[in-house]
């Protein structure tokens, strides 16, 4: 048996440039942190003693002889793609829901990439794990997502991550003053919209006229994330929220599909009772909301959010990895 843990992210500022379309030709570069909310995988050879031969839960438990019946598809085509031959059992179990925002699909595929080297009994770099996992999101399943997901989880940590034309990266871990990061942490509050949405379909809607038809857009968008360093240098935390939402007004102009009536009420709601700025976290659409909310205003909005899902979280810096391996099992063979 192995079990990966691979944590969820926030992105700050950046999203969209990530993406190849734009990266390729323009460059890009987000800033994000990793937070203590995880993702965790266990995965086990299942012996031949079963009616079935691969034993897959998640939202649903799947029971089957052929690798091509299972329904979840990063599942099936990993198991595909990594020419796995022998049964498995695999579960899923996540601190937060799927499809909110947080980059839960690539921290998936992060975590189980992890695990299918680990029965090889190779242990990958994180650079190797994340260019792995970025290869089979984007080339196999060929997801219109974008490449900052899989760095972040792999790598973990609070990092400017810059994309280049020539389609490689460099992550940059941000050192600044751990009391300004202490501080940050604590005046940031995530939500949960309730709106479940696939960062894909989202995308979709959006991402292959980022170069042709929103190119000023993109690049006010990029231009925010040396703003946001700028300002957590000099410590302006307050000027870092107030960006926030600067940034979110300006990501509403490449789509209509990234927000909704729910979303603009909850975020006129927290601008009203004391956040600075926010966001919607991921693609857009619905699932987490991230405020700024200093320790002044903090009592007044916690009491208009008092029925709302909100969730605490610090910042992490691990990245995926592997828990536990007790592993005897060749499932290659």
């Amino acid at each position: 048996m192995i079990i990966s843990k691979t944590p969820f992210r926030v992105s700050f500022f950046g999203g969209g440039t990530d993406y190849p379309s734009w990266y390729r030709k323009h460059g890009g570069e987000v800033l994000s942190t990793t937070i203590n909310k995880y993702l965790y995988l266990t995965c086990r050879h299942l012996p031949p003693f079963f009616d079935h031969k691969y034993r897959n839960v998640w939202s649903i438990i799947e029971k089957v002889k052929k690798v091509d019946e299972i329904q979840h598809t990063a599942v099936r085509e990993l198991l595909i793609h990594m020419k796995v031959k022998k049964g498995l059992e695999l579960h899923y179990d996540g601190d937060l829901p799927a499809q909110s925002g947080m980059g839960s699909s690539s921290a998936f595929v992060v975590g189980l990439v992890n695990i299918f080297y680990a029965f090889k009994g190779k242990k990958l770099t994180k650079k190797n794990l994340a260019d792995r996992s970025l290869f089979f999101e984007q080339n196999i399943l060929k997801e219109t997502v974008g490449s900052q997901d899989q760095i972040a989880t792999a790598f973990g940590g609070f990092n400017s991550i810059k994309f280049f034309k020539n389609g490689s990266y460099k992550v940059e871990k941000f050192s600044i003053k751990k009391k300004v990061i202490s501080n940050l942490s604590k005046n940031l509050v995530l939500i949960y919209s309730g709106n479940e949405r696939r960062a894909n379909d989202i995308a979709e809607k959006y991402a292959h006229t980022l170069s042709s038809q929103k190119k000023k857009e993109m690049k006010d968008i990029h231009k925010f994330v040396g703003k946001a360093k700028k300002l957590l240098n000099e410590n302006k935390l307050d000027d870092f929220g107030y960006l926030i939402g600067e940034s979110w007004h300006k990501k509403k102009e490449l789509s209509e599909n990234i927000t909704s009536e729910k979303i603009e009420f909850l975020y006129n709601k927290a601008i009203k009772n004391g956040a600075l700025g926010g966001k919607v976290l991921g693609a857009g659409g619905g699932g987490m909301m991230l405020f700024y909310v200093n320790e002044e205003n903090s009592e007044k909005f916690n009491k208009a959010f008092k029925n709302s899902l909100i969730i605490p979280f610090k910042f992490e810096e691990t990245g995926s990895s592997i828990i536990f391996n007790e592993n005897s099992e060749n499932i290659y063979e």
